[in-house]
């Protein structure tokens, strides 16, 4: 699945990317996007991705098989009401039990936001981590150009 056709202004490496208008709900008192926005929007993406690459069906949670570790946002410039932002989301990184989400949120005026989130690998029925399944792992590496190397590799 190959995302480039909703967004002619792919950054680099990026091949996924959904657009997401800005709501009234999503602004704050200075009138612009409030901060908490960009996370909902970031995860909105990873969603998406999982989804759309096979990773996830959407309907059982049982099977997501990963939880958010940490997430963090560098914010470039302001966004508001009216405008639509493209987050374009890929993994960068695949580690025995973890991976990174690399994030670019843009506008038509241009990136707006960067942004990264750490997931791990986990059964929640058994409430610990695992290694990361191989069919993730080579959905993943079929899909992503330019993958950082697992450590020791």
């Amino acid at each position: 699945m190959d995302n480039r056709d909703q967004d002619s202004g792919s950054p680099g490496l990026y091949r996924f990317c959904v657009k997401i208008p800005i709501r009234y709900a999503d602004i704050d008192a200075q009138r612009h996007l409030n901060n908490v926005a960009y996370f909902t929007f970031m995860e909105h993406a990873r969603v998406e991705y999982m989804r759309q690459t096979g990773l996830w069906d959407g309907r059982d949670f049982g099977q997501v098989g990963m939880i958010l570790a940490e997430t963090n946002c560098t914010y470039k410039a302001p966004a508001y009401l009216g405008q639509t932002v493209s987050v374009w989301c890929r993994i960068s990184y695949l580690g025995h039990k973890s991976f990174h989400f690399d994030y670019s949120i843009r506008t038509e005026g241009g990136e707006i936001a960067t942004g990264r989130s750490i997931q791990v690998c986990y059964d929640y029925a058994e409430q610990r981590t695992i290694a990361m399944p191989a069919g993730w792992r080579k959905i993943i590496q079929d899909y992503e150009p330019g993958l950082d190397p697992e450590p020791g590799a």
